[in-house]
């Protein structure tokens, strides 16, 4: 749990620092540091629900092979 808290710690200060760097306002560096992580959190949520679907599951098969038989 505490590698995740220091992961979490981590990426919130990236986050904020870069956007910070970039735009070189506060207001703007901590809404994007607040709503980035909602909106990633959303995305994953499809993204789990969606990776298991047989159609998806069947192109990560079809793409696994290929690579497979490239090298």
């Amino acid at each position: 749990m505490a590698k995740t808290a220091t992961f979490g710690a981590l990426h919130v200060g990236t986050s904020f620092g870069v956007t910070y760097a970039l735009t070189g306002n506060l207001a703007v560096a901590g809404a994007v540091t607040f709503v980035e992580p909602l909106v990633n959190t959303v995305m994953h949520y499809f993204f789990d629900t969606y990776w298991d679907h047989p159609k998806v599951a069947a192109w990560r098969a079809h793409f696994s092979t290929k690579a497979r038989s490239m090298t």
